[in-house]
């Protein structure tokens, strides 16, 4: 089944300039489909089986582009900020007109697993309170990390402005010594996404955390070969994955 896009919208998608300049172009008969000059920037084509050629370049069209960033501390989760440096400034030119934007927020001194996205509707699924998806961090937590915490987190704590948290798990892999430091080493997953929430949660049963990373979002796992600030795009199967129900 054939599905059909405004040349000049598949072209804009593409990188190829404004409508206007698309227009100019297609007026010099520099854009070709399928072989022969277009007659019209806005005519029907076909993205998936007709071959568009502009400017003496092959257009390769996709509608969505799936990026996994390493984030790092001292970037902001937005799009644009007055004040602080954002996530997509780390990400190259060839990726500016698709006007990616983070799935969620990761906290400004937060690193680890950020997702970037056009695709709305998969952001929404992702993000949805319905959905429940599970999000897990690695933390280094100042004090003891004990079994009732562990037990707390299970049931639910609750948050200084009264929420009370789904069920969470923790594991505690190292907990607190003198020659640690006096950190505790803990993995969490949270199956929702409240406003600063690990640290909160943590406040909850009078602890503090010093460092936070997030390693996965539902089935997708923060490729350790990324160092910080660098990302690649998603695989098929991890794009699949993050589609599946």
């Amino acid at each position: 089944m054939k599905t059909t896009e405004r040349l000049d919208k598949i072209l804009a998608h593409a990188g190829f300039g404004s409508r206007r300049e698309i227009k100019e172009l297609v007026k010099k008969g520099l854009v070709l489909v399928n072989g022969k000059p277009a007659k019209d920037s806005g005519q029907q084509v076909d993205p998936g089986s007709d071959t568009i050629e502009a400017d003496g370049q092959r257009v390769d069209y996709r509608e969505f582009v799936y990026l996994m960033l390493h984030k790092p501390p001292g970037y902001v989760s937005a799009t644009e900020d007055n004040r602080d440096r954002t996530v997509l400034e780390l990400i190259g030119e060839e990726y500016a007109h698709y006007e990616l934007f983070p799935v969620g927020r990761l906290d400004k001194d937060t690193e680890g697993l950020l997702l970037l996205t056009n695709d709305g509707k998969l952001a929404h699924r992702l993000l949805s309170p319905k959905k429940h998806v599970p999000k897990t961090y690695y933390a280094e937590v100042l004090g003891l990390v004990t079994e009732a915490d562990r037990e707390a987190f299970r049931r639910g704590v609750e948050l200084d402005d009264g929420y009370l948290t789904l069920p969470a798990e923790l594991t505690i892999e190292e907990a607190a010594e003198p020659e640690s430091g006096h950190l505790s080493r803990i993995r969490l997953t949270i199956h929702e996404g409240k406003f600063h929430q690990v640290k909160r949660m943590f406040q909850s049963v009078g602890k503090q955390v010093m460092y936070l990373k997030r390693l996965s979002m539902g089935p997708l796992v923060l490729d350790e070969g990324l160092g910080l600030g660098e990302y690649r795009e998603l695989t098929a199967e991890e794009t699949e994955g993050l589609r599946t129900p």
